[in-house]
């Protein structure tokens, strides 16, 4: 009686380890798919990882929704690279029920498609994520940059 009620014990405090640990990575995998559009120097696909009404800020300005996003920032922007790669990227998730919050440290690289001049520059990124029917969606995100030294 005793193991079995260990054995019980230790599933009832496992189970919700075990389900922020798969928040965890698919909050992780939203980011990385966020990402490897980027790199892909693709916005197709990019509109679905984020909840209707998303915000998006970038260095200190209001970007508006995903859509405005992409259709008079990112998109026209990424027309004009000729690569965009990311590197020592770091990310730190904290959860709190439905919703998320993570923390982005990378480093990124960028050639331009003109004259392949190369623009590197060190980047930090909070997004906060909200739970969904869908599974995790990003509700808001905030980026910044400086160049690298």
């Amino acid at each position: 009686m005793k193991n079995f009620l260990c054995f019980f014990a230790a599933i009832l405090f496992a189970a919700p380890l075990l389900a922020q640990r798969k928040d965890e990575n698919e909050i992780k995998a939203i980011l990385q798919a966020y990402k490897t559009k980027l790199e892909q120097l693709d916005t197709s696909g990019i509109t679905p990882l984020f909840v209707s009404g998303a915000k998006v800020y970038e260095g200190g300005t209001d970007e508006g929704g995903i859509q405005s996003y992409l259709g008079h920032h990112l998109g026209p922007e990424l027309k004009a690279f000729k690569s965009f790669t990311f590197s020592n990227y770091q990310v730190d998730v904290v959860l709190n029920e439905d919703y998320a919050y993570a923390t982005e440290t990378y480093l990124y690289t960028i050639v331009l498609a003109k004259d392949d001049s190369v623009i590197k520059s060190k980047g930090v990124a909070t997004t906060v994520l909200r739970k969904t029917r869908q599974g995790w969606k990003i509700a808001l995100t905030h980026s910044s940059f400086r160049r690298a030294k």
